[in-house]
C-alpha cells in the first residue's frame, strides 16, 4: 500500500476530554488517518467509546496498546506528568507519538523523550493544534509584509476560569498550574514571532536576556502567572496566563510602523485581526479553521512520507527552555 492511499492506524492512551471531543472525531474526519484503539482504565469510559466511536480495539492497560503492532502512532492527552513516561514506552514499541502540549515538565524531560523517540526512528511531536489555523496563517503573513515596521512589542494572554475543583489542572504532583495547561501557548505564539522576525528558522531564535515574574499558588500550582521578557534587540514580550478569571484569549505585536491586535488567538473559529498602521485601520478576515484535523493529517503524512511534521521539535525545547526559566524566577 502507497503513502497515497494508506491510513494511520491511531491508538489513543486515556478517555481524556480533548480526545473524545476533539482528536478522536479529528481521526475520523482525517483522510490519511483512522481511529484503531482506545485504551483506559475504567471500563465505563471503554463501553462510551465503543458505542460512541465504534472503535475497533479497547484495551484497560496502556500497556497493552502500545505493544499492540497493528498500531502505527498513538495520541497521549495524559496528565502532563505523565508524557515522559509513555511518550518513551510508546517509542520503544515503535509507535509514533503526539503528544498533548507541554510535552514535557521541564526541558532535560523533554530532551530524553525527544532521544527515545530518534533511537527508535518513531516521530514526535507536540500537539499546539493553533498552529494549523487560518489566524495564525494570517498573523505570519502581516508579518512577511514587513507593515509592521521593527517589532518593538509582543504581548499574549490565555486565561479563563477553572469552575472544577477536582481537575487535574490543579493537582502538583500531575503538572497542573497555568503556565503549564494555558501560559504554553502565549510563550509558543511568541517564539513564534521572533522566529519570523529574526528569518532565524523554527525554535532557533535568541531566548530572552532577563525575564521577570509575578505569580499567585494555590494548593502548590500557580492560578495567575504574568511575565515580562526582554530580549537583545530591545523587544519585551509579555506572557499572562490564569485558571481564576474571565475568559481571554488575546494578542498584539506592536512595531515601529503598525500594530496588529489577534483575538481568539489560539482558537480556529472566523473572526477579524485589527491591524493600524499609522492612522489608517483595517480588518483582515479569518475563515474557520479544522485544526485539529490539519494537525492530525500533517503528522500522519510525515509519518507516511518519511519527512519531519509542521509543528518542530526545536520549537518544542524552546518553549520548555522559556518556561523553564519563567519558573525559575517565580518560585
Amino acid at each position: 500500500m502507497t503513502a497515497e492511499n494508506r491510513k494511520i492506524r491511531w491508538g489513543v492512551l486515556g478517555y481524556a476530554r480533548i480526545a473524545r471531543e476533539s482528536l478522536i472525531p479529528a481521526m475520523q474526519r482525517a483522510s490519511n488517518s483512522g481511529f484503531y484503539a482506545i485504551a483506559s482504565r475504567e471500563e465505563s469510559k471503554l463501553a462510551e467509546c465503543r458505542s460512541r466511536f465504534n472503535v475497533p480495539r479497547t484495551y484497560r492497560g496502556y500497556d497493552e496498546l502500545v505493544r499492540d503492532p497493528d498500531v502505527d502512532a498513538v495520541y497521549i492527552p495524559l496528565p502532563n506528568s505523565q508524557h515522559c513516561k509513555w511518550t518513551i514506552k510508546a517509542a520503544e514499541n515503535g509507535k509514533h507519538v503526539l503528544c498533548e502540549k507541554p510535552l514535557a515538565l521541564n526541558v532535560l524531560e523533554a530532551r530524553e523523550m525527544i532521544a527515545a523517540c530518534a533511537a527508535n526512528k518513531v516521530r514526535l511531536m507536540e500537539a499546539f493544534m493553533y498552529r494549523y489555523t487560518d489566524r495564525t496563517r494570517k498573523v505570519l503573513d502581516v508579518l512577511r509584509s514587513n507593515v509592521l515596521g521593527e517589532i518593538k512589542y509582543i504581548g499574549s494572554t490565555f486565561r479563563f476560569m477553572l469552575a472544577n475543583p477536582a481537575s487535574i489542572k490543579l493537582k502538583p504532583e500531575l503538572g497542573g498550574g497555568a503556565l503549564y495547561d494555558v501560559g504554553c501557548y502565549p510563550v509558543n505564539f511568541i517564539g513564534m514571532v521572533l522566529d519570523e522576525i529574526t528569518k532565524s528558522g523554527p525554535g532557533k531564535s535568541q531566548l530572552p536576556e532577563s525575564v521577570t515574574a509575578e505569580s499567585v499558588w494555590i494548593g502548590g500550582v500557580d492560578m495567575s502567572f504574568s511575565a515580562l521578557m526582554k530580549y537583545s534587540s530591545g523587544l519585551i514580550a509579555s506572557v499572562n496566563c490564569g485558571l481564576n478569571s474571565q475568559k481571554r484569549i488575546f494578542s498584539e505585536i506592536i512595531g515601529t510602523k503598525g500594530a496588529l491586535e489577534i483575538p481568539d488567538t489560539f482558537f480556529d473559529n472566523a473572526g477579524v485581526l485589527a491591524l493600524a498602521a499609522g492612522e489608517e485601520r483595517r480588518d483582515i478576515q479569518v475563515d474557520q479553521s479544522d485544526r485539529y484535523r490539519l494537525e492530525v493529517e500533517d503528522f500522519a503524512d510525515a509519518i507516511l512520507k518519511n519527512r519531519a511534521p509542521h509543528f518542530s521539535l526545536a520549537e518544542t525545547i524552546r518553549n520548555l527552555e522559556v518556561m523553564d526559566k519563567l519558573f525559575a524566577v517565580a518560585k
